[in-house]
């Protein structure tokens, strides 16, 4: 067995350093099953524990994963090494990317002239003891929470360098390497490689048109889950957002499970076309995370967060002893583009055109016979029986889109297509290419 899986070794150091390097050269197939720990120490002649450790040490940096029934596998994408978050192939020329999830940049509003007041604010210039969030900020992000529901506590906010850096600031605040964490799944690939890379088991839980289902949330919960991730609106990859209805009995599930950590993402914003529907602090501990890189540019990495007096401390403290403090100069650029009412116009007419391009698209969809989600966000959702298949027919036809497998655990294929950039002029073209996909005998009459 040890020949086979090329394993050498005789402490759990020198046993993930073997199975590490054999990933890295592609002696496995990603996904790959990895002998079991009794069988692998029989082979090696070691004990049980040592590669118990080993295979331990592997999931704590994001190179193996326990599946289940189906064992301890190689991670489809090593979430430190090769990210599924950064994996994209090449696209060949004259194939229209709609595989990238990211806005129209042509929609953006400008940022010069925001730096430009920024640096023309009254402000005193920072220096390393000033490891703050700027009240002027901190005042700005509060009402435009309360007024869409959000309940910003008394503890305030904090500013992190985007979502993914709140969330994972939260998550170390709270948990250690081990615990689980319940996910969307499909969920966004970022997450999934951040979970694995702190050591954090996945719990995936099923997501429908209305957000994650509460059965399948609850399972989860049951099963030892001490933290849920929640995508208000604009779901990455579905485009789900989560209803009133919903909101309301994952709440009433929440409460019953006090001390589990609820982060809720709100990564679309103002992009949403809706407001969202907010979880809040049921379980007495709570984060709100919303960004500013969709509405305002992918570079602005800046994000506010809100929650229980607990975390925002926690996520403030540890900021103190690292990086200390988001730019002022970023913090002052986002008080002045929240503030322009032509900043806010544009952003609220980019929100309008990419419902436009959404719904098109789920329309024409709907014509030739193919269901698919995308309530709010840039993204649409298509199940696919076959992923690789799809993709490759889509390329052939022209069109580059993302495979569901950088996005799944445990849910049905799928692909996701980035509808920002899309044309009019595109639209029913794709649609009858993505027909021909899901449906490889053929397009089926419109459904009803």
């Amino acid at each position: 067995m040890a020949e086979q899986y090329q394993v050498t070794g005789a402490t759990a150091a020198e046993i993930s350093a073997s199975i590490e390097t054999g990933v890295m050269r592609g002696d496995w197939v990603f996904g790959a099953a990895l002998p079991s720990v009794r069988v692998l120490a029989s082979s090696l002649h070691v004990s049980p524990a040592t590669v118990a450790k080993a295979y331990q040490e592997l999931r704590q940096r994001g190179v193996i994963e326990t599946a289940g029934r189906r064992g301890t596998r190689v991670r489809p994408r090593p979430a430190v090494s090769a990210p599924r978050s950064g994996l994209r192939t090449p696209i060949p020329a004259g194939v229209r990317d709609l595989s990238s999830g990211e806005p129209d940049l042509r929609l953006l509003p400008p940022l010069a002239p925001a730096l430009a007041a920024a640096a023309t604010m009254a402000a005193p210039t920072q220096g390393y003891a000033s490891a703050v969030t700027m009240p002027e900020l901190a005042d700005a992000a509060r009402p435009r929470l309360l007024a869409e529901g959000v309940p910003v506590a008394d503890a305030g906010i904090v500013v992190t360098s985007g979502a993914l850096d709140s969330i994972e600031r939260v998550l170390n605040a709270h948990l250690r390497p081990g615990d689980t964490v319940a996910i969307e799944d499909p969920a966004w690939a970022a997450l999934i490689d951040l979970l694995a890379a702190l050591g954090l088991r996945a719990a995936p839980v099923a997501v429908d048109d209305e957000g994650p289902d509460p059965e399948s949330l609850e399972a989860a919960l049951r099963s030892g889950a001490r933290a849920v991730v929640v995508t208000v609106r604009a779901q990455n990859p579905t485009g789900v957002a989560v209803s009133a209805t919903r909101a309301a009995r994952l709440r009433e599930l929440l409460g019953d499970h006090p001390g589990v950590l609820v982060i809720e993402d709100d990564h679309a914003a103002e992009l949403a076309e809706h407001g969202p529907q907010c979880i809040g602090p049921v379980t007495g501990s709570w984060a709100f995370v919303r960004s500013a890189s969709k509405p305002f540019g992918p570079d602005l990495r800046i994000a506010v967060l809100a929650g229980d007096e607990t975390t925002v401390a926690r996520v403030a403290g540890r900021m103190r002893i690292g990086m200390g403090w988001v730019s002022t100069v970023l913090q002052r650029m986002l008080v002045w583009l929240w503030h322009d009412p032509e900043v806010t116009a544009l952003v609220g007419r980019a929100a309008q055109i990419y419902g436009v391009r959404r719904r098109a698209l789920r329309e024409a969809l709907r014509a030739v016979g193919v269901d698919a989600s995308g309530d709010t966000g840039i993204n649409v959702w298509v199940p696919v029986p076959d992923e690789t298949r799809a993709v490759a027919m889509l390329r052939d036809q022209g069109f580059a889109v993302a495979a569901g497998a950088l996005f799944r655990l445990e849910s049905r294929p799928g692909i996701r297509i980035t509808i920002s950039t899309l044309g009019q002029e595109e639209t029913a073209d794709l649609a009858r290419a993505v027909a021909l996909a899901v449906h490889p005998a053929g397009v089926t009459s419109p459904m009803r």
